[in-house]
This record gives structure tokens, C-alpha cells and sequence, in this order.
């Protein structure tokens, strides 16, 4: 082959990489145009239903609003305090009952399970949890706790928004347990250090941020259902008094104020919904700011330790 086929065959080579190049950038340029225009497509409706929140609500809220009791139907005086106290004493009842069970049946499916109908039972159905209407899940704590109880109650109102976190909480763990190295793993059995201390010390350590995402958008979730507080809690108008009474909360005070034909009490609506919004954004940003903290102080032990 002589000098000058060899250069025309160069040139030829160059010329088809600099094509595949060319083709690979315009493809990247695409794909991050329509990831762009995708995020944007899904933040707009979230901007719109929040700036109208915020835009309707923020001018009802104020000392009394928040520290008071509701007032006379189309009155235009009193608050929500009890919502705000029911709702928050539901939200920390249903996570006591399920975070861990959630946490802890996550980290069966990811680390015990194996393959077997046991799992893939367990999985089935929680699919099947995640996917009922809440209103069902209404009913099971009505049926479970309200009428073997003798009234409507706080138990059966946390009973049922548990029932609402666990398939969250469990999908999310086993999957983001997943993602963890299996060399991590490893390096835990070679130095003889028994699964259990592995998983639990390292493995969810590992993946701590995932499954506290996971916790958040189940908190997120039963922050604002209504129909299962409908049939387990009822409402009222008055403070928590008893676990095994009814108590307020803001989705079901919402829906009342809503239902109500007075200007008065949709404005007192709008108010109550930016409440429990700002509700969830503080909860969702102490329990990450909880979790750095930890994680800082585990970092800092080690490295004052040498370990």
C-alpha cells in the first residue's frame, strides 16, 4: 500500500469520527433539551398550585388564625389551632407505627429475602397496599379499630394513614438498599463482622439519604388525606383531649371549610392549605438537616478516632 492510499485512508477514518462526533453531541444537545423541557413541564403546574396557595392563603393567616379554635359557621373569627395539633400528633403516631415497620421490611426484602413465594408474596402485595384508594383503607380502620373501640379515635385515624406510609416506605428501602455496592458487603464479611451488623450499620448507613427520602414522601402523603380521617376521626372542633377520642386535623378542616357557602370560610380554606404546606416543607427539611447533623458527627467520631 503506498504512502498516499495510506493518508487517504487517514483522512477517511478522521473525517467518519469527526461525523459520529458530530451526530453523538447533537444527540446529547437533544436529550438535554427535552430533559430540560421536561422538568419545567412538571415544575409549572407545582409552581402554579403553589404561588395560587400562597396568594390566597397568606393574607388569613395571622396570630388568631393560628392559636385559636374554629368560630361560628360563616362567622369569619376563630382558627385552627386544633387542626394544627391533630394534624401534627397524627403525622408523628402513624410514623411511630409505620417507619419500622416499613424500614425494617424493606431491609427483608433487600438483604434476607433471597428469591423465593415468600418474597415475592410479600412484594405482591405490598404492590397491591400502595395501589388501594385511600377511602378503602378508611374503612379497614373504621371497621378495625372505631367499631371495636366504640368511637372514632386518634389510634384508628394514625392506624390508617400507616397503612399509607408502609408500601412507600418499604418500596423505597429495598430499592434504594439495592443500589448500595455489594463490595461494601464484602469488605464487612472479610473482616467477620456478622449480616445483621452489616446491614444495619453499614449497608443503611450507606443508604440513610434514600430511605429518609422515602420516609418524607410517605409523611408527605398522609399529610393530606381526607377520606380515611372521614371515617376514623370524624373531627371536631375542639383540642386533643385522648388518643381514644375524635381530634381534628387540617385536610378534614379544609374540606369542611371548602364545603361551606361563605366567603369567610373558603378564605380560612386557602389559609389552612398554606399551613399544611409549610407544615410539610419544615418537616421535610428538619428531618434532612437531622440526618446531615448524624451523619457530620459519624465523620467527625471517625476521623478524631483514626478509625
Amino acid at each position: 500500500m503506498t504512502q498516499a492510499s495510506k493518508l487517504d485512508r487517514s483522512r477517511k477514518l478522521q473525517d467518519m469520527m469527526l461525523k459520529k462526533s458530530a451526530k453523538r453531541r447533537v444527540i446529547n444537545k437533544l436529550a438535554t433539551i427535552f430533559a430540560i423541557a421536561a422538568v419545567i413541564l412538571a415544575i409549572v403546574p407545582l409552581g402554579s398550585i403553589l404561588v395560587e396557595v400562597i396568594r390566597n392563603g397568606i393574607s388569613a393567616v395571622n396570630i388568631a388564625f393560628l392559636t385559636q379554635p374554629p368560630g361560628a359557621v360563616g362567622s369569619g373569627v376563630g382558627g385552627i389551632a386544633p387542626a394544627i395539633e391533630g394534624t401534627l400528633i397524627l403525622i408523628g403516631l402513624a410514623s411511630l407505627i409505620g417507619v419500622p415497620i416499613g424500614v425494617l421490611a424493606g431491609i427483608y426484602l433487600s438483604e434476607f429475602a433471597g428469591i423465593g413465594m415468600f418474597p415475592s408474596a410479600v412484594r405482591f402485595f405490598n404492590d397491591v397496599l400502595s395501589g388501594l384508594p385511600s377511602i378503602v383503607l378508611g374503612i379497614v380502620g373504621y371497621i378495625l379499630l372505631v367499631l371495636t373501640i366504640g368511637s372514632f379515635s386518634v389510634w384508628a385515624g394514625a392506624f390508617a394513614l400507616s397503612l399509607i406510609m408502609i408500601p412507600i416506605i418499604v418500596r423505597v428501602t429495598e430499592e434504594t438498599l439495592k443500589i448500595v455496592p455489594d463490595s461494601i458487603r464484602e469488605a464487612g464479611h472479610s473482616l467477620g463482622i456478622p449480616k445483621r451488623k452489616i446491614t444495619l450499620f453499614i449497608v443503611l448507613k450507606s443508604a440513610k439519604s434514600g430511605v429518609l427520602t422515602g420516609i418524607v414522601l410517605a409523611i408527605s402523603r398522609i399529610a393530606g388525606e381526607t377520606a380515611p380521617l372521614i371515617l376514623t376521626i370524624l373531627g371536631t372542633s375542639l383540642f386533643f383531649t385522648s388518643l381514644t377520642g375524635p381530634v381534628d386535623a387540617l385536610p378534614l378542616r379544609i374540606w369542611r371549610l371548602a364545603s361551606q357557602p361563605y366567603e369567610s370560610a373558603h378564605a380560612f380554606g386557602w389559609g389552612a392549605a398554606f399551613i399544611l404546606i409549610v407544615i410539610i416543607l419544615v418537616l421535610s427539611v428538619t428531618l434532612r438537616l437531622i440526618a446531615q447533623r448524624r451523619g457530620f458527627r459519624i465523620r467527625t467520631t471517625v476521623a478524631l478516632t483514626g478509625g
